[in-house]
């Protein structure tokens, strides 16, 4: 039976309306970043359902805690305290060598900024659609995180915020696949371009000649070019030298050093020298971690 009276457009000029009016959308968040503000409002309201989903696993490991053998927790104090010890020893031996590199790069008349200032955030959400490596984490506007912020886990380098609000952040992933980061191999200082595959555990080191020294078990670190990330952070090991008669260039992959796929805490850096606001001192969002000044 047809209805008596219609009211409204029909369902297809109703499907071409909503389908201009998304990619005129689309256009004005590309072009003109209008919408970050809203972003960012619905962000906060999805905050609340990103630490619900996380509840169930926090609660599990800190059950598991709770449940610990007395004996279990003595063995973990004693090897923490042997690892703290040996950290300690190292940590002497590098605070050396840092004093004797800053006085040869005064010799040369070169500036260099000693020390960095790390919070450290927790992952709440992973996104994990093909060829997409982001993950949410806790920290946000309110604790001083500001977009293009270097990440870090204890291992290595993992990627860099790309979106901020007021209580959490996105951070985009050294490995994905619209990533790239500048790069050097520490052994030889050869620079190039290490850009992400889309795959957890791949980077590709971009228009290396075929004449190049490059070795399987390189470590390959921070370059310090672009201004974003600090030089010298370690960032992959490469795993595959491989030489194509059609390639002007050697195909080059490598091995993330950080736990991207495993990490639960990550490091916000701020490096000093850069102009980058510091995050307030309030109850709960200062910096656990912060370096002293020089």
């Amino acid at each position: 039976m047809k209805p008596l009276f219609v009211r409204g457009p029909s369902p297809l000029l109703r499907m071409i309306l909503a389908l201009v009016l998304s990619l005129a959308l689309i256009v004005t968040d590309h072009h003109f970043n209008h919408l970050g503000t809203l972003r960012s409002a619905l962000l906060v309201l999805v905050y609340p359902l990103h630490v619900l989903a996380n509840l169930p696993a926090r609660l599990a490991r800190q059950a598991e805690n709770q449940l610990a053998s007395e004996e279990q927790l003595r063995q973990l104090n004693s090897a923490l305290h042997r690892e703290n010890l040996t950290l300690k020893a190292r940590l002497q031996q590098f605070e050396a060598l840092e004093a004797e590199n800053m006085r040869l790069r005064d010799l040369l008349g070169s500036s260099f900024n000693v020390g960095d200032r790390v919070l450290i955030a927790e992952i709440l959400a992973l996104d994990l659609a093909p060829y997409r490596q982001q993950v949410m984490i806790n920290k946000g506007a309110r604790s001083g995180v500001f977009v293009g912020q270097p990440v870090l886990d204890a291992r290595a380098v993992m990627g860099q915020v790309i979106q901020t609000h007021a209580f959490a952040a996105t951070v985009l992933l050294i490995t994905d696949s619209e990533h790239s980061l500048p790069v050097e191999i520490n052994r030889n200082g050869l620079r190039t371009i290490a850009a992400g595959t889309g795959l957890s555990q791949e980077l590709q080191l971009l228009y290396i000649p075929k004449n190049a020294d490059v070795k399987v078990g390189d470590l390959v670190v921070t370059s310090g070019l672009g201004e974003r990330f600090p030089p010298g952070y370690p960032v992959a090991r490469i795993k595959t030298v491989r030489h194509d008669p059609d390639n002007p260039f050697i195909t080059v992959l490598a091995e993330p050093t950080a736990r991207l796929d495993r990490s639960r805490e990550v490091l916000l850096v701020w490096t000093l020298g850069q102009h980058t606001p510091e995050p307030p001192k309030a109850s709960g969002l200062a910096d656990p971690m912060a370096a002293t000044q020089p």
